[in-house]
């Protein structure tokens, strides 16, 4: 092969074999991506709509081979999701670390002093937002939002029992505020999960809860469950029948009951801090990819999620501007530590 030289001082130096010099010109800058397995940290229990939402992105990339490296989900919903995100703030420069991401990065550091600020993680994406709904034991006599919260009105305060997701949290914050809209008292239940939550409504050991979609569709569809109203300003979209004579666009909206409450929940994912823009764009680009496939859209009309995401400076202002809504909930809700 013949070599490029250079005569200086009578010394000849090799500076690189031509065809190499042409090659390396062609050649594109070698991407990032992972290296071992990825974990997914869900900072919830297992069956909630976190970690539900977390086994089906993870059956997506394994169908279509979205990744070389596998994923494992973990679930670490410990002291309502702060030993999952403190694992993740714990894990600085661990790009094999995808923490799933909810309201809690707002309503913890707001409530206990959780010495945590979703600022202190790297934003990758947001995929989707998720409702809320007023459920009942479908073997209590209430039809509508109205006809219940009436009841409770009518009962001494704290006789009804309210199930929901952890305590001083997105679940315990709706409830507080239908509280204040419909004049009544209810006794909160925190429980582990959502899961949980409808378990125990089932079980008639609570009497509502304000469970997402996919955490009560199964009880539902069961006929196990009544939903009585969205926590939303306008009615979810989705018109295939889950019940024998419902879809989720035939439930009201609370508003229309009356009950001017309404309350949406990010979907998102984190990186650890000291995580590199090139290894979040690479997990932007992996749920974007998800977000794509025909498996995500089946998954969001089957759970009443809206599909939204979101990356980069749009991703960052909606975190802003959610943060602030939550703090102003919190502090009127009075469940803001006190500073």
């Amino acid at each position: 092969m013949k070599h490029l030289t250079q005569r200086l001082s009578k010394k000849t130096y090799l500076i690189a074999p031509l065809a190499a010099l042409a090659g390396m010109a062609s050649l594109p800058a070698q991407a990032w991506e992972p290296t071992r397995p990825v974990e997914i940290i869900v900072p919830a229990g297992a069956g909630g709509a976190s970690d539900q939402m977390a086994r089906t992105l993870q059956s997506i990339i394994l169908k279509h081979k979205l990744m070389k490296q596998s994923t494992l989900v973990l679930n670490k919903g410990g002291a309502s999701g702060a030993e999952g995100i403190m694992d993740t703030k714990g894990s600085p420069g661990n790009p094999h670390k995808l923490m799933v991401a909810f309201s809690a990065i707002y309503t913890l550091p707001i409530a206990v002093s959780l010495p945590f600020n979703w600022r202190d993680l790297n934003p990758v994406a947001m995929i989707a937002q998720d409702e809320f709904l007023l459920w009942t034991n479908a073997e209590a006599p209430y039809k509508t939002a109205a006809d219940y919260l009436k009841a409770v009105k009518a009962a001494p305060a704290g006789q009804f029992k309210m199930g929901g997701t952890g305590a001083k949290r997105e679940d315990q914050i709706i409830t507080v505020a239908l509280e204040k809209a419909a004049g009544v008292k209810f006794t909160y239940v925190p429980y582990k999960s959502g899961g949980e939550a409808a378990t125990q409504l089932v079980g008639k050991h609570t009497d509502s809860n304000v469970n997402n979609p996919s955490e009560n569709v199964a009880q539902w569809r069961a006929g196990q469950v009544n939903a009585l109203c969205v926590f939303s300003d306008e009615r979810m979209t989705y018109t295939a029948k889950v019940t024998k004579d419902q879809s989720w666009a035939d439930i009201p909206t609370c508003k229309e009951a009356g009950y001017d409450v309404q309350y949406q929940m990010l979907r998102a994912f984190f990186l650890p801090p000291e995580t590199t823009a090139e290894q979040a764009a690479y997990y932007a680009d992996l749920l974007k990819k998800i977000s794509d496939t025909q498996e995500w859209k089946d998954y969001l009309a089957k759970q009443a999620l809206k599909g939204d995401y979101r990356t980069g400076q749009d991703f960052v202002k909606f975190l802003e501007q959610d943060e602030a809504k939550h703090k102003t909930l919190m502090e009127e809700a009075g469940l803001a530590a006190k500073k």
